[in-house]
């Protein structure tokens, strides 16, 4: 699943890749959005609030969504760079180690969240899961080569709607279009499905949410890793 590049994936990998990361990424972004007011991983949701506020007068807030995008952009340019130097170095691990990676910050967050006292780190906390959210999203995009983007719900909606139209054109179009439906379509369930999930275990947990976040992040990209190794 973090192994395999491109053109060497099947679609059944891309199937559960999708899956769980856009479900990781639905629960982050609601749980953010609980906590601090901010959709983590909306950058077109991020943009229009900025020029709302900007246009009413209220720059530092307008400042403050900017802030997210800024953040969302560097975690996706951290794990690009990370990835083209590991490629170059044909370490084929490189994929699950920045999963790895991700689950690594979430764990420091969510522990430094959960011992600290209440409502003191929301900039911090929408800004660590903005840059979380674009590292996550550029790994997806760079392993499948752009089919798998695990943030991206209104490309995903945009792409269902083309693929539904093509169902009714000819056997060909068809062909072509169910594949992508498929993993689209499973994609944005996801994300919603994980959403909710987030919210409701974020009420009986707190903070530790991220904690357990991390450890399935763990789970994931700690096997993969040690494949690629032995490979």
């Amino acid at each position: 699943m973090l192994i395999k590049v491109g053109e060497d994936r099947t679609s059944n990998i891309d199937l559960v890749l999708a899956g769980l990361l856009s479900s990781m990424a639905g629960a982050l972004n609601a749980v953010g959005f609980l906590i601090a007011g901010s959709f983590t991983a909306n950058m077109t949701g991020n943009i229009s609030a900025s020029a709302d506020h900007f246009a009413n007068g209220e720059f530092l807030i307008a400042a403050s969504f900017l802030g997210l995008l800024v953040a969302f952009i560097c975690g996706a340019s951290t794990a690009a760079l990370a990835i083209q130097i590991g490629e170059r170095k044909r370490i084929r691990s490189i994929y699950a180690l920045a999963i790895a990676v991700e689950a690594g910050i979430l764990l420091l967050v969510g522990t430094a969240l959960a011992t600290a006292s209440a409502n003191t780190h929301e900039t911090f906390l929408v800004i660590i899961l903005s840059f979380v959210m674009g590292l996550q999203n550029a790994v997806t995009t760079m392993i499948s080569r752009a089919r798998v983007r695990t943030t991206h719900v209104s490309g995903m909606a945009t792409d269902i709607g083309i693929e539904l139209a093509a169902l009714v054109a000819g056997k060909a179009s068809r062909d072509v279009a169910v594949p992508k439906l498929t993993l689209h379509s499973l994609t944005l369930a996801c994300f919603a499905i994980g959403g909710i999930g987030g919210a409701l275990l974020y009420q009986f947990v707190g903070s530790w949410l991220f904690v357990i976040a991390a450890f399935v992040l763990l789970l994931i990209a700690v096997p993969e890793a040690w494949r690629a190794h032995r490979s």
